[in-house]
């Protein structure tokens, strides 16, 4: 198995700021707050999370195969 990438830079879909985070190992996060404009950010339909929905890299969850991680 690849190592795990945890880090991934967020998009925001309101105001297109960009921030490198480092994601959780073990859940999935459902919601974000903009650093830049403070819209807070949830999925898109049928993501677990907003790394999945904006993020360059998909969560680890994901990256180990899990179906879904919610």
């Amino acid at each position: 198995m690849s190592e795990l990438k945890l880090e991934s830079t967020l998009c925001c879909p309101y105001c297109a700021g960009e921030a490198k985070e480092i994601m959780p190992e073990n859940f999935c996060q459902w919601f974000y707050e903009c650093r830049f404009c403070r819209e807070l950010i949830k999925p898109k339909p049928g993501d677990c999370c907003v790394y999945c929905s904006y993020g360059t890299v998909s969560c680890p969850p994901v990256q180990m195969g899990s179906a879904c991680c919610g």
